[in-house]
């Protein structure tokens, strides 16, 4: 069986966990937008604290308290990647987010340098 490396990735650059949890793993009420900008900072903070960037992301989970904010929260969401190279994405509805948050993003990303293919 092969041996897998589990690097736990903490910043103070983003929120310290309320439960027992990590910030990231490596292999309030308000305004949505907010939210949204707030959740994708962190997300890039912890990631530069592994030497990661954003273009290392490959794939996210949204979760939403309404569905509703669904495009007001993708625009958002798309200003922190580059388009063409978008990470694979899904998107729910939940029926209640930790502290009434109205959104949470969780990510998985690559380590190593990314090489993009051309499309076939």
């Amino acid at each position: 069986m092969s041996r897998v490396v589990r690097k736990i990735i903490k910043t103070p650059r983003a929120p310290l966990p309320l439960a027992p949890y990590s910030q990231a793993v490596q292999v309030g009420n308000g305004d949505v937008v907010e939210e949204a900008r707030q959740a994708l900072d962190n997300m890039k903070a912890i990631l530069e604290e592994a030497g990661l960037s954003m273009n290392h992301v490959v794939k996210t989970t949204v979760l939403l308290a309404d569905i509703n904010d669904f495009v007001r929260v993708n625009e958002v969401y798309g200003k922190y990647f580059t388009a063409g190279t978008y990470p694979a994405r899904a998107a729910y509805q939940v029926a209640a987010l930790p502290k009434s948050a109205r959104v949470e993003i969780e990510a998985i990303a690559a380590v190593g340098e990314i090489e993009d293919q051309a499309k076939l």
